[in-house]
């Protein structure tokens, strides 16, 4: 004899069941694995083996939707800048850290494989006589010396050479290459593009690798790439003033100049990172890094901020890989909407 039914909205026709037990072993079903609805009302599991059925029923049979996550995430290729590869997205600068132990626990933490160095007198030895040199572990890390403070291209070439001299000597890979930095003013610190070209221009003749500090004009960042520059590095905002990226679309016209033909260009946001989304955001745009210092040494607590850096740089980079939805005007559930129970009469 068959016993007519209807299940999760569907007429079925099924050898005679007597309880929801049998139905469920009939269905092949694992009862602790599913819930149980006789006419919107509840089956408990340990009432199912006494629970009659009888012609016309409505029975909705539920269960759990949805996904695990890997252990690990898919592997990214890594960072490649002029001669050099990194693991690492993220590059932190050694200024303005309380201690010269503070900051070789923010350099860890962070999980950089660069920092920049800027060449001062006053920058090599402490008050206490120490080195920053002692407190660098040098053979972790790829130091990229800077010429911060220069506002000339002459004091700019000028501290390139002496860093490689420096940097030679120590038997640091960091000694091929520089980061460029050519101020224009001292209030804004903002890049003089003239000089900035010019010495781009010069050090590469004389065989460095230049990492260029400019601002977010994309037609400069075209030249500097144009005159051997290994990564244009865009100002997301002005040095130390912690607001993020301000011009997002100049960064993606940047993006899509010097990346066109040449996807694996490194574009590396340098300059105006306030905490962790802004670094994030950078690598959601498509940039290859992020270069920062002052978000992590003037934080409330640098340690904590130096680790919340290394994830968003992790998060960001992953982001795009995977790339966003789009973004829509009216809702879109995210729970599925076929399998939903019936509603209640």
């Amino acid at each position: 004899m068959m016993l007519q039914l209807t299940i999760n909205g569907e007429a079925r026709m099924l050898s005679e069941c007597v309880s929801v037990a049998d139905l469920l072993d009939q269905l092949g079903l694992d009862r602790q694995r599913v819930a149980v609805e006789i006419n919107s009302v509840l089956v408990p599991r340990g009432e199912q083996v006494n629970q009659r059925l009888a012609a016309g029923d409505h029975v909705e049979i539920v269960t759990l939707v949805g996904g695990g996550a890997p252990e690990a995430p898919p592997p990214d290729k890594p960072l490649v800048v002029g001669k050099f590869t990194f693991q690492s997205r993220l590059f932190t600068g050694t200024g303005k850290f309380t201690t010269l132990e503070l900051m070789g626990e923010c350099l860890a933490a962070s999980g950089c494989d660069v920092t920049t160095v800027a060449i001062r007198r006053e920058r090599l030895v402490d008050k206490q006589g120490r080195s920053l040199l002692d407190y660098l572990d040098l053979k972790r890390l790829t130091i990229l010396p800077n010429t911060a403070g220069c506002f000339s291209a002459e004091d700019a070439i000028r501290h390139a050479r002496l860093a490689r001299e420096l940097l030679g000597n120590l038997n640091n890979p960091g000694a091929n290459w520089v980061k460029l930095e050519c101020l224009g003013d001292p209030k804004t610190l903002l890049p003089d593009p003239f000089a900035t070209l010019q010495a781009t221009e010069q050090l590469v003749k004389e065989g460095f690798q230049v990492l260029v500090y400019t601002s977010d004009d994309p037609i400069l960042a075209r030249r500097l790439k144009a005159a051997g520059a290994v990564s244009v590095m865009p100002a997301g905002s002005p040095i130390g003033s912690g607001q993020g990226i301000l011009n997002g679309n100049n960064i993606r016209i940047i993006l899509e100049y010097l990346k066109d033909g040449d996807p694996d260009y490194p574009v590396i946001v340098d300059a105006g990172v306030g905490t962790a989304s802004d670094v994030s955001m950078a690598l959601e745009l498509g940039c290859d890094g992020v270069l920062l210092n002052t978000a992590i040494a003037h934080a409330e607590n640098p340690l904590r901020m130096a680790w919340a850096m290394r994830y968003a740089c992790e998060a960001g980079r992953l982001a795009f890989l995977a790339g966003r939805i789009p973004r829509k005007m009216y809702a879109q559930a995210s729970s599925p909407m076929d399998g939903r129970i019936t509603a209640a009469r």
